[in-house]
């Protein structure tokens, strides 16, 4: 069985963790555009982590085996920032149309103040014009008030709901994102919001339309196993095979692959890994064997 990551922040996790995705059937990864754990401080700083998520990154999972992509945003914490965010609106469009960029994202609300609304509502503006999807951050505090004033907003901006993948959601949104016919994405931590204990739940309850599962691992406590692990875990508990490979592959790629940039045949078919190959001079050896295949 293969797996869809489609929301992991590789940037903060190991060659180890892409060793590891490779062996548990992860074919392909999105990483969403993020914030690093503090407030960057130039548009700079913004420019080099987008081209790093287009560059570096993408390379770097090729010498494991995993394809992978990324959406571009401006993030809802960073949006505060007034004169900063104006700044990165401006690079925004330009690596909105590099190889490999499947969304607008991850974009939406924080503490929903009004600097966050202003940048949420350009940015749905931008993916209009770009043609590509968007990826809805919805708010860890008051979850259920910024999950429904997300999707008004965007029905506002004339986004269909099937363009729009609203990430983050829990016991408390699902039932009303599915019902304005968004895609309902999960991300699941080993210790706080959901659980793989829990996602069985939602989609014994709920079955396989637009639900998604994704580990959402980054800096932080965490699991990138999260997507196959849970897909072991739906089938132990009795899920039908059709629904976990949904859920964990299939509902991913067709979110996604509406960017144009998603494409099955990018891992059924992949390029050999030769790890003697460099990225600006750069290997992800540090004097091992390359693998060859």
């Amino acid at each position: 069985m293969h797996f869809i990551d489609p929301h992991i922040h590789m940037s903060a996790r190991t060659t180890d963790d892409y060793e590891a995705l490779a062996a548990a059937g992860v074919v392909a990864v999105i990483e969403p555009a993020f914030w690093l754990g503090q407030p960057r401080t130039s548009v700079g700083s913004f420019q080099d982590y987008y081209a790093s998520l287009v560059g570096w990154e993408r390379f770097r999972a090729a010498q494991f085996g995993i394809c992978h992509y990324c959406t571009i945003g401006l993030n809802s914490k960073e949006a505060n920032d007034d004169a900063l965010a104006e700044q990165v609106m401006e690079l925004l469009p330009l690596f909105a149309a590099k190889d490999g960029v499947v969304a607008i994202g991850e974009i939406g609300f924080d503490d929903q103040t009004p600097a966050e609304e202003k940048y949420f509502r350009a940015q749905l503006e931008l993916a209009k014009r770009v043609e590509l999807p968007v990826m809805i951050h919805t708010p860890h505090r008051d979850k259920q008030a910024g999950t429904l004033r997300s999707m008004a907003i965007c029905l506002e901006h004339g986004l269909r709901p099937d363009q729009v993948i609203v990430d983050h959601n829990n016991e408390e949104t699902v039932q009303a994102v599915l019902d304005q016919g968004f895609w309902a994405a999960f991300t699941l931590y080993p210790k706080t919001k959901m659980g793989s204990e829990r996602m069985v739940e939602v989609v014994r309850r709920y079955g396989q339309q637009r639900i998604i599962v994704d580990s959402s691992a980054d800096w932080g406590v965490s699991d990138p196993l999260a997507v196959p692990k849970t897909a072991r875990l739906m089938l132990a508990r009795g899920i039908d095979s059709a629904q976990v490979t949904a859920t964990c592959y299939g509902n991913a790629l067709a979110a996604y692959g509406q960017s144009g940039q998603f494409n099955e045949a990018d891992w059924l078919s992949p390029t050999a890994i030769d790890q003697r190959q460099l990225f600006e001079g750069n290997s992800v050896l540090r004097g091992q064997q390359p693998l060859i295949s």
